[in-house]
């Protein structure tokens, strides 16, 4: 490892073996040992941690890690945070609000974010996960922040996304999106009203320092192309039922289905909402490895017909369906 963001793949697995063992000193001793050798905080929390998040989320996916041990090694992460938010000093610049949209509960990087833009300089407030729009509104209102920086990491929440950002717009302030819950290089963050999308903490500190893209960040924002997505949401608890219905499992897992299904249910709408179907494969990719790692593919296709049945009486939702079965068919 030498210092200036250059932290190896040793260090990498030295931090894993910590975080796999829930070795919380061990872990907060190495992230304080490479500030010592001249590391930022920005490079230990985004080259070292996010890195290792990313690495225990593909381990729980693929069934290598349970649940257990993923909210443990996420645990430990937490408190190196934690420790290496202790080294900012004093705030010298404006202030931000960060969050993350409602009904996500996985706050690891936002956390990292707000680290990270603290010790840019910034005055930052953690509002920390799933953060219902109304509950924003009122705070930037009593607030007046410069920014909202809004993490959303499954794009399956990108509706309610679009009701947090419409939300800061109408208090008249801009929110500068992050996570890859707005798709591929952000496609869906404009889309839905943001100001602009970084990929990771040293882009948000980098779109803070700057003039905002061109164009107006408050107000209301962008129409949808398709308004089928409102129908397809005043139905979401009717469609998870008759889908839930259509398929054949085992009492004990249909709670874990049923949850499934919902999040299946919410990147359809969340599709038809930015008009991308890629947004929906993308999501039918990830489900696709999650069920296959747990023995079952068919369930899948079950699932996206019985949707498509039920939502005949909307031709471009259904056909969206049909076509995302065919993808998933030919793999």
């Amino acid at each position: 490892m030498s210092p200036g963001g250059r932290i190896g793949p040793a260090t990498l697995a030295a931090y894993l073996e910590h975080l796999e063992r829930a070795d919380r000193a061990g872990a907060v001793a190495l992230a304080r040992g490479l500030l010592a050798e001249g590391c930022s905080v920005a490079d230990v929390l985004v080259d070292l941690v996010a890195v290792a998040q990313r690495e225990i989320g593909r381990r729980w996916l693929t069934g290598s890690w349970s649940v257990a041990q993923e909210h443990a090694a996420t645990h430990v992460s937490e408190l190196v945070v934690d420790a290496l938010g202790t080294a900012v000093g004093a705030p010298r610049r404006g202030h931000v609000v960060v969050a993350c949209v409602e009904g996500e509960w996985h706050a690891l990087a936002a956390r990292i974010v707000s680290e990270v833009v603290r010790a840019a300089g910034w005055r930052v407030t953690f509002l920390g996960a799933s953060v219902p729009a109304r509950h924003l509104v009122s705070y930037l209102h009593q607030t007046g922040p410069d920014a909202v920086l809004l993490s959303c990491v499954q794009p399956n929440r990108l509706v309610r996304a679009a009701r947090m950002v419409e939300a800061s717009r109408a208090a008249g302030v801009p929110v500068l999106a992050g996570g890859p819950g707005f798709g591929p290089e952000g496609r869906w963050a404009t889309a839905i009203g943001a100001a602009a999308w970084g990929a990771s903490a040293r882009d948000a500190v980098r779109l803070l320092s700057g003039p905002l893209p061109a164009g107006t960040h408050t107000g209301p924002p962008p129409p949808p192309a398709d308004d089928a997505y409102v129908a397809v949401l005043h139905r979401r608890r009717e469609l998870v039922r008759l889908a839930l219905a259509a398929v054949d499992v085992p009492e004990e897992a249909a709670e874990d289905v049923a949850s499934g299904i919902a999040h299946l249910v919410d990147a359809l709408i969340a599709t038809a909402r930015v008009d991308d179907d890629r947004l929906l494969l993308d999501f039918l990719g990830w489900q696709e490895e999650a069920l296959t790692a747990r023995g079952g593919r068919r369930l899948l296709d079950d699932v996206l017909a019985a949707l498509e049945r039920a939502l005949a009486e909307h031709p471009r939702v259904a056909a969206r369906l049909r076509n995302a079965r065919a993808a998933v068919a030919t793999g």
